[in-house]
């Protein structure tokens, strides 16, 4: 029996072709159900128009302070990624941790914290309004200008 090859048989059971007309075996069986006709209309279907509105002319954008991009917009993004800069914040040791009595400077949870904000930053490119881009990118530079000072004096 071990030198006995067993016939495999496949039977396509599919009822339409690759053409995606009716298998001849299925053509008893299955009948296109008429369909209601539908009459002609006498009048051509309007094209529909396209009407492009001039664009307003772009104000130059006003240049904001720091304090200006830097305060959260308070939009639901901005909302998630504060605490995440207030604890990179925390780990260099520029905010109190209200958790820690003394300030502790904690280099490599700041640089994962700054890794992450800087990996949001990627994934969330061109999806953010100018305010969030703006608070987020301002903290992100400060962050990691902060990170080089504090790691410098270590």
């Amino acid at each position: 029996m071990p030198n006995e090859k067993k016939e495999l048989k496949v039977t396509d059971k599919r009822i339409f072709t690759a053409e995606g007309e009716i298998r001849e075996e299925f053509r008893d069986e299955i009948r296109p159900e008429a369909a209601p006709k539908v009459e002609a209309r006498q009048e051509p279907i309007p094209e529909p128009k396209i009407e492009s509105k001039p664009k307003p002319a772009e104000a130059p954008k006003e240049r904001r302070s720091v304090a200006d991009r830097a305060a959260s917009p308070e939009t639901p993004f901005s909302n998630f990624i504060e605490p995440l800069i207030a604890q990179a914040y925390m780990s260099l040791g520029m905010l109190r941790n209200p958790y820690q009595p003394q300030a502790k400077i904690d280099p490599a949870a700041a640089r994962q914290m700054i890794d992450i904000l800087t990996l949001l930053q990627d994934k969330t490119s061109g999806n953010l309004t100018a305010e969030e881009e703006d608070f987020l990118t301002t903290h992100l530079g400060e962050l990691k200008l902060a990170y080089v000072q504090r790691t410098k004096s270590i």
